[in-house]
């Protein structure tokens, strides 16, 4: 990639550092969408060994460029998304990606309809994790900082993504377990 345009496209996605999404850190800021991202990769990383059928490297590449598209529209938390915002996030995806030389806009565009499909061992655990995570980030923040359905969206968020496997299943019970007592302490 020419140096100009991987500087032009840096700039662009820097503002994924920038945009804020719905989760708190425990320091009680909100947490940058790309801290969201890099913690998801590293979650994949630390889960491999769990997952020997996946390929690691991609799932990884899915986690780093799965919100692109918020760099543009900026985040909606789940539990708010409407078809319209997807769509939004879909066309923002497909006009960043064109600014990528065509190797690399279509490796991405793969990831993408990949994800998107959630048929192959990597895009399941991508997606997994990243539901996780999001849990994990609000057990971590100040209870004050969760809306009262969060009291039961915590609890049940990302089940039937982790259902396929034992391991995600039972991460998804400590997480739980984890809210469960976050929850009690401040009732």
């Amino acid at each position: 990639m020419p140096p100009r345009k991987l500087i032009e496209f840096l700039n662009i996605i820097e503002k994924l550092k920038c945009n804020t999404r719905h989760s708190w850190t425990s320091s009680g800021r909100h947490e940058s969408v790309a801290e969201h991202s890099w913690r998801l990769a590293v979650m994949a990383l630390l889960a491999a060994g769990e997952f020997p059928d996946a390929d690691i490297e991609k799932t990884v590449k899915m986690c780093l460029i799965h919100d692109f598209g918020e760099a543009v529209t900026g985040d909606v938390p789940a539990f708010l998304k409407t078809k319209r915002d997807e769509e939004e996030e879909n066309a923002a995806v497909a006009g960043l990606l064109k600014l990528l030389p065509e190797n690399t806009e279509n490796e991405f565009a793969g990831l993408f309809s990949e994800m998107a499909e959630l048929k192959t061992p990597e895009s399941k655990l991508f997606k997994a994790l990243d539901n996780l995570e999001a849990l994990v980030s609000h057990n971590e923040a100040p209870i004050e900082t969760w809306l009262p359905l969060e009291y039961t969206e915590n609890l049940a968020y990302g089940a039937e993504n982790v259902a396929y496997s034992e391991y995600l299943k039972s991460l998804k019970e400590e997480i739980k377990h984890d809210s469960i007592k976050k929850i009690e302490k401040a009732v």
